[in-house]
């Protein structure tokens, strides 16, 4: 390959500049199981993973270290490569050895991940970790074990459950702070409790990142490092404690992805602060077996787990709409979801439950060195401040705090609904005037690459109906686009406002209206624009959805435009999309 020494820097790395290297680029996504087009149903789209990442159109994101890509690029198989590899293979055959007792069922698979594994050295294009996603599914297919580490995690959590009633936990969260200069105000002294609280949780729940299962006691606890390491608080949380703010001066959406069995029972006690500080928490589970990892369907099995998560509430839908997941979260403090993996994080196989809860929140608090290759010494950057803590091998507690870039845009659901609002006041003000309020529904961005040409479009046809109509106020979709603004964003802002009962004429676009705009602009109709209309638009088909939902309720409402039937031809809404998922091109 080789390529990897003609460039300076991962973030760089774009389609379009290079033949060979969009070839390259295209063979590790493939190779890897990870693109989109190929597997639309197990992949995440482009869209839907810049939920996650700062991506501009073009830029390529491999879901590992910088290092990591480097070398996967590299001719040859590099030792270090070769040394992660041997991880996953010996990490399988004791897997293989240590919970399949059907011997020649073992031998079999064995033989068939040995296959794979030389091909993999043959070529070294697939990431460690993939690999090692590929060999734990072909033991759980041909063992039959769908989750050979249920009990060890069960077992896990009960003796961590042992320890956080302990004396010793209690004593060593609630001692005083030792030498510590008290502050000469309440609040100021109340927000230093809370924030040393935090600290020692997180610190502690660290502790048992590299214990042996049998350490998992009280005693182990006490007879750590740790008690005097949270005796006084460091500077290495301020930027978390600045983040996080004085109680009540802002409450912040937290996402939270624990790492280990045992260690997700001190995770809880973490959570419980958060949530008692007034800020909501969305904790992210495994989908399936990984390990240690907890998973969503540990508490079935657990009830110790399922004592814990007491007051959460799981939601096991994996493709919640932004109206849905923001309903919950506003319902319900405390929310549990599936990744939708069984692997570290990646992007690309997240579910879209999981990429939307890290778009709407505002802060990732992601535990373990697991995945601080991926979240930290990663040049791609984050669409969200990440806080990533753990303790190594050694005992060392580390924490990085990695705010996400400035040039990333994040429209708040108050910025959304604030919007919706003055849209609304408008219309109110219309309707008091006497006038007649119609609302215009027309193609925004289901045509690929036409989002400006839709606009222009649309805004066309509209200012000829208001020199046409006397009286009329017209909403016209295409004058409050904003950049940055995806799809979720703008169909959660319309759809307060196409509730809020104050829409007279509900008029949705014709091809008659879009011959009628290239009239209009003198130009004749593109052919990507013959025979369209707003059947042909997912977002216009929800829009229909709601316009016939809103008639239910204000029968004087009038529908003008297609057939009504005609709409229901559309799949659903692509995640972060203007379009239809059907429309492949449009990923």
């Amino acid at each position: 390959m080789g390529l990897a020494r003609q460039i300076e820097s991962i973030r760089d790395i774009r389609y379009g500049q290079d033949a060979a290297l969009d070839a390259l680029l295209l063979h590790f996504m493939t190779e890897n199981h990870l693109d989109y087009s190929i597997d639309p149903d197990k992949n995440a789209s482009g869209e839907q993973v810049r939920f996650m990442m700062a991506l501009e159109e073009g830029d390529f994101y491999a879901p590992c270290s910088d290092w990591m890509f480097r070398m996967l690029l590299e001719d040859g198989l590099p030792d270090r490569l070769l040394e992660e590899y041997l991880v996953q293979w010996k990490t399988f055959i004791s897997l293989s050895r240590n919970f399949c007792t059907d011997r020649e069922i073992a031998r079999r698979f064995i033989q068939l991940a040995r296959h794979k594994f030389r091909m993999v050295l043959a070529s070294p294009i697939i990431l460690p970790s993939r690999l090692m996603k590929r060999f734990i599914t072909i033991f759980m297919t041909q063992s039959g074990i769908d989750d050979p580490y249920r009990n060890i995690r069960r077992d896990l959590n009960g003796k961590a459950f042992k320890i956080v009633e302990s004396n010793v936990f209690d004593a060593m969260v609630n001692s005083c702070l030792a030498n510590v200069q008290q502050p000469g105000r309440i609040d100021e002294l109340r927000f230093k409790i809370d924030m040393v609280e935090i600290e020692r949780l997180m610190r502690i729940s660290t502790m048992t990142d590299h214990w042996e299962p049998e350490s998992f006691t009280p005693e182990a606890l006490e007879s750590s490092v740790l008690s005097e390491e949270v005796k006084e608080g460091s500077r290495l949380f301020r930027d978390v404690f600045e983040r996080l703010g004085k109680e009540g001066e802002k409450r912040h959406r937290i996402l939270y992805l624990p790492n280990r069995a045992g260690g997700i029972m001190f995770d809880l006690q973490v959570v419980q602060t958060l949530l008692r500080l007034g800020h909501r928490v969305v904790m992210a589970l495994k989908e399936g077996f990984y390990f240690e990892h907890p998973t969503f369907w540990d508490r079935d099995n657990d009830p110790v787990l399922a004592k814990a998560f007491n007051s959460a509430k799981f939601v096991s839908e994996d493709r919640l709409s932004k109206n849905q997941l923001l309903s919950i979260m506003a319902q319900h403090p405390f929310v549990v979801i599936s990744d939708g993996t069984r692997e570290r994080f990646n992007p690309y196989r997240a579910s879209v439950t999981f990429a939307r809860a890290w778009k709407e929140c505002d802060l990732v608090l992601a535990k373990g060195q697991g995945v601080h290759n991926r979240l930290i010494k990663s040049s791609h950057d984050f669409t969200r401040d990440i806080v990533n803590f753990y303790r190594d091998e050694h005992g060392k507690f580390h924490l990085h705090y990695r705010p996400r870039p400035e040039s990333v845009v994040s429209f708040s659901e108050q910025y959304i609904e604030t919007k919706a609002d003055e849209i609304i006041a408008e219309m109110r003000v219309a309707r008091s005037l006497g006038k007649t309020v119609m609302f215009y529904s027309g193609i925004i961005g289901s045509v690929p690459g036409q989002t400006r040409a839709a606009i222009e479009v649309i805004t066309t046809y509209v200012e000829h109906l208001r020199s046409q109509l006397d009286d009329v106020y017209i909403i016209n979709p295409g004058e409050h686009f904003e950049e940055g603004m995806d799809a979720d964003d703008l169909m959660f802002m319309w759809e307060k406002v196409q509730r809020s009962g104050y829409i007279n004429v509900w008029r949705f676009q014709t091809y008659f209206d879009i011959e009628k705009s290239f009239e209009l602009m003198g130009r004749k109709v593109p052919p990507v624009w013959t025979g369209k209309d707003a059947t042909y638009s997912t977002g216009c088909t929800k829009e229909m959805h709601i316009a016939l939902d809103v008639q239910r309720a204000h029968p004087e409402l009038q529908i003008i435009g297609p057939n009504p039937e005609k709409f229901f031809r559309r799949r659903e809404y692509g995640v972060g999309k203007f379009c239809d998922v059907a429309i492949d091109s449009c990923g």
